[in-house]
């Protein structure tokens, strides 16, 4: 029997509240594919509906969300024919044009779903667009979304900002973070000083600790490697092995479920795991066979992560595990910048014990958590 789904609009679902904002003005949109409504509709239809929508941005994987790792839509603008609108994409660099394109809008507006995970670059997008709103005096409204992965927890190592802030993680914050988007926005625009006129138009009917496949929301990939709320849980931990020769399951159905490479022993890995005793996930030796991206086309060995315990699995401290285990293979890469960008921190590089830097974090984590606190609009 089918449970039943828990009652949810985004903040594009509340067609009222947006005519009341952006009702018949000239606006900006930095949308992708996940930006769509309970009906399956897109923001920029959505919003062409209601306002003059101008321009468009795209983040990395472009409008559609149909570009792999690393590619970008052209910044020059491209006709929209559907709407009217200029698509631009936007780099790590954001686009030569941002504050000038805006200064010819009455409003910028941001809707994609978040995945809950610092590195997830449609952040970083996010934050460049506040800066630009700032700089040519134009308001930003951010239609919220909900954390995918419940919105309780925080995790994993604090970014050191004076030494690894870039597109995959600015500012001092956990990899995995606690807050939806716009939570985020709030606290980024005070606490890290950007000041931009910023509007968040929040989620009805959800509050924290709701999965986001517990609710009657359309689940929308938000990139083509995140295809489901199970790949947001692993990739909080996994994504760090895109800076290594392992396979993060790029190429195959279950990326960032699959670890591996033709090197590792996926029986020993499996038991180290397993006894390890790590709780909310359960551990299963496989091969698989990339079709594009690392070792395309070979026979990959390694270890099959199935979350059976969201509210106890703890993906960071399991990758820490897990990398450890990888570092005794003479055949094993890391590339140090990528490494420690994703990390934060510079610290798996020499032998290191899990629990140890995860203490040694816990001071910066509780400081996070308690910063934040102020800037959460949904209750439990």
């Amino acid at each position: 029997m089918q449970t039943k789904k828990i009652h949810v609009s985004c903040g594009l679902d509340r067609e009222n509240d947006l005519i009341s904002l952006i009702g018949g003005k000239r606006v900006a949109l930095l949308t992708a594919a996940s930006g769509v409504n309970k009906n399956g509709i897109a923001s920029y239809h959505v919003l062409n509906g209601i306002a003059d929508l101008c321009v468009i941005f795209t983040p990395e994987h472009g409008l559609y969300s149909a570009m792999q790792d690393g590619k970008f839509g052209d910044d020059d603008g491209t006709l929209h024919e559907p709407t009217g609108a200029f698509i631009y994409g936007l780099t790590s660099k954001g686009n030569p044009r941002f504050v000038e394109l805006l200064e010819s809008v009455d409003a910028a507006v941001y809707d994609i779903q978040d995945v809950g995970a610092r590195f997830y670059t449609y952040l970083c997008n996010l934050t460049q667009l506040m800066r630009a709103c700032k700089q040519a005096k134009k308001p930003l409204i951010v239609l919220d979304r909900p954390d995918p992965i419940g919105g309780l927890t925080a995790e994993g190592l604090v970014l050191d900002e004076s030494r690894f802030s870039s597109f995959v993680g600015e500012f001092a914050v956990p990899v995995r973070y606690g807050l939806t988007i716009g939570e985020y926005a709030l606290w980024a625009n005070t606490e890290r000083g950007i000041g931009c006129d910023l509007t968040i138009l929040p989620c009805e009917g959800w509050t924290r600790g709701v999965y986001y496949d517990e609710t009657d929301l359309l689940w929308v990939n938000p990139s083509p490697n995140i295809p489901s709320v199970s790949s947001c849980f692993n990739y909080i931990g996994s994504c760090i092995y895109e800076a290594t020769n392992l396979s993060e399951g790029r190429g195959t159905t279950r990326p960032f479920d699959w670890i591996g490479a033709p090197f590792v022993d996926e029986d020993a890995l499996c038991r180290y795991m397993t006894d390890l005793g790590l709780p909310g996930v359960t551990f299963r030796p496989l091969c698989f066979t990339p079709m594009f991206n690392k070792w395309s086309g070979e026979v990959c060995r390694g270890i099959e992560l199935h979350v059976t315990d969201r509210e106890t699995y703890q993906p960071y401290r399991t990758m820490l595990y897990m990398f450890s285990f990888f570092k005794r293979y003479p055949e094993f890469e890391m590339r140090r910048s990528g490494l420690s960008l994703r990390v934060g921190q510079d610290v798996l590089f020499e032998r290191y014990d899990p629990e140890k830097l995860l203490s040694e974090n816990q001071k910066l984590l509780n400081a996070f958590c308690e910063k934040v606190e102020k800037y959460k609009l949904y209750s439990v």
